[in-house]
């Protein structure tokens, strides 16, 4: 089956109601053409969850959203089983989980156990409700919120749930003439999400396209190198001392490869570049580097860390 539209449509559609940000409206089509997952990471007021109800109406696909507390339960999220008095049996009600696009606003402020509660729905793609197990609707994407501005009250994420992200996406306040830009839309009048500018065929289409993408066997070696390079960082193998505890999992490596095919599709190419690759990098591996305490007395950027090490591997 043939897409419909094309992915730029979507973007377009994004672009209408979201000022500015123009990473983060792509990251939020790069990764679902990669079936995978995005934390936001902001502070307040940056459009973080009007860019989620946005992708959902832009698809004309369900959208739901779960609002992190420390009171919540697991099964606030997946659903739970209820004894039906009349018939005497029990009946499953299904959680807000089973949407396609499902935002979970300030995932870190619920416990590790209710956090623990999305990894089997964001890496298989079903939930298990007492004795039965559901499939969730494809495509399923789930959009997390940070605010790290305020830490009260808050618990850090688990490192096997961060490496679910696909992506995580850092966000910051608008330039001047865009924040006037935001002034100027929505002060006066109330801007209408843009619905059905493709549909949720058109994206399980473009998945099919992605895949079929083609990736050079240099191209392999130069996400491999990359990968490595979290775990040895150093021009000799020494783990640019002190400064990162642990590297990006495998689970890094396939993600530079799906995104890059998606960044390729965007593009309008069969085939990826390089530059695909470098592009996404950043956003692939800031969340799956551990750095040391040294780094924290030493006042070391992360992101600084993470961008000398895709730049200290050479391109091919």
């Amino acid at each position: 089956m043939t897409a419909r539209a094309a992915p730029e449509c979507l973007l377009r559609a994004l672009s209408h109601t979201i000022v500015g940000q123009r990473g983060t409206v792509e990251a939020l089509v790069l990764a679902l053409i990669s079936d995978g997952h995005v934390l936001l990471e902001g502070p307040p007021g940056l459009a973080k969850t009007l860019a989620c109800r946005s992708l959902a109406a832009a698809l004309n696909g369900d959208f739901k959203r779960i609002q992190f507390t420390p009171d919540l339960l697991p099964a606030d999220i997946v659903g739970t089983r209820i004894f039906d008095q009349r018939d005497a049996r029990f009946s499953t009600v299904l959680g807000p989980i089973f949407a396609n696009v499902v935002l979970a606003d300030e995932i870190n402020r619920a416990p590790a156990k209710v956090q623990s509660a999305l990894l089997e729905a964001m890496q298989e793609r079903q939930v298990t409700i007492g004795p039965q197990t559901h499939a969730l609707p494809s495509p399923f994407i789930v959009l997390a919120t940070m605010n790290p501005l305020d830490a009260d009250g808050t618990y850090a994420l688990p490192i096997a749930q961060l490496d679910r992200f696909l992506l995580k996406v850092t966000l910051d306040f608008p330039a001047a003439d865009e924040e006037r830009l935001i002034l100027e839309r929505f002060a006066v009048d109330h801007t209408e999400l843009v619905s059905g500018a493709a549909t949720l065929d058109d994206v399980r289409a473009w998945r099919r396209q992605a895949r079929e993408i083609y990736v050079d066997e240099k191209i392999k070696r130069y996400i491999v190198d990359i990968v490595m390079a979290t775990r040895r960082a150093g021009p000799n193998g020494s783990r640019n001392a002190s400064l990162i505890e642990y590297g990006a999992s495998p689970r890094a490596t396939l993600a530079l490869a799906f995104v890059a095919r998606a960044k390729a599709l965007l593009a309008g190419r069969d085939f990826v570049l390089p530059d695909d690759v470098r592009s996404v990098a950043l956003l692939i591996l800031r969340h799956r580097i551990g750095l040391s305490q040294r780094a924290a007395i030493d006042g070391a950027d992360p992101e600084d860390i993470v961008q000398g090490l895709i730049a200290s591997v050479g391109a091919p």
